[in-house]
């Protein structure tokens, strides 16, 4: 990796939003990162754009794979990023792309923490990780409240005399089984067996029994 005090280095955009149509859109964070660049004397080389949800593995993110390899291919100094959320959907999808992109001597700035792999001098900053981990920590903090509070609304539910689940003698209207299970129907009507219904339909052989019996086929 060059000097991050010398200039004209190179560096590529990634950018991502969650959503796929046209409600989204992730020229705001091009906007900001350029302008970053031009600011720090970076020549950007490549910008990568990427529509796909936040809850999706990083295998699961082409575009982010695509660009983690060219600049490792292309030897580029540092990749500008608008925060940490964009690269994995958890902490140690996070993590994990941090240490690929340091083993590899790949600088990364993330906007909105103003935090980055590599210091003004080169060194690694021992402060990115440890910001990573207080993130991840907060985040599962978060979730086991969520998690709480469910269970704790379910269980004062219940013990209110609330009922979980389907209330009682319900089933679902035939025109509705007919149209959600029109393919076990269609191979019944040709005499196909049951178990090689069951198969070709993947349901159980005891739910196409049960719809045989209720259609009369």
């Amino acid at each position: 990796m060059k000097d991050l005090n010398k200039n004209n280095m190179n560096a590529v955009i990634y950018a991502r939003v969650s959503s796929t149509n046209d409600r989204q859109s992730t020229d705001r964070q091009v906007i900001d990162l350029k302008s970053y660049a031009v600011k720090n004397d970076l020549n950007v080389v490549h910008t990568f754009e990427e529509h796909v949800s936040g809850a999706k593995r990083n295998e699961e993110r082409p575009i982010l794979c695509e660009c983690l390899d060219y600049c490792i291919d292309n030897k580029v100094d540092t990749l500008l990023i608008s925060e940490l959320s964009r690269l994995g959907r958890n902490v140690d999808e996070v993590l994990a792309n941090v240490k690929f992109c340091k083993d590899n001597k790949l600088n990364i700035y993330f906007q909105k923490e103003n935090l980055s792999i590599f210091q003004a001098d080169g060194t690694k900053n021992p402060f990115l990780n440890i910001f990573i981990s207080v993130l991840g920590t907060c985040a599962e903090m978060e979730r086991e409240n969520i998690k709480f509070r469910l269970n704790s609304g379910r269980a004062k539910y219940i013990a209110d005399g609330g009922k979980l689940g389907r209330k009682e003698g319900y089933r679902k209207p035939q025109e509705q089984k007919a149209e959600e299970y029109k393919n076990v129907l269609r191979e019944l009507k040709k005499s196909t067996s049951i178990r090689r219904t069951a198969k070709l339909c993947d349901v159980s052989p005891s739910t196409v029994q049960r719809l045989k019996a209720e259609f009369a086929i």
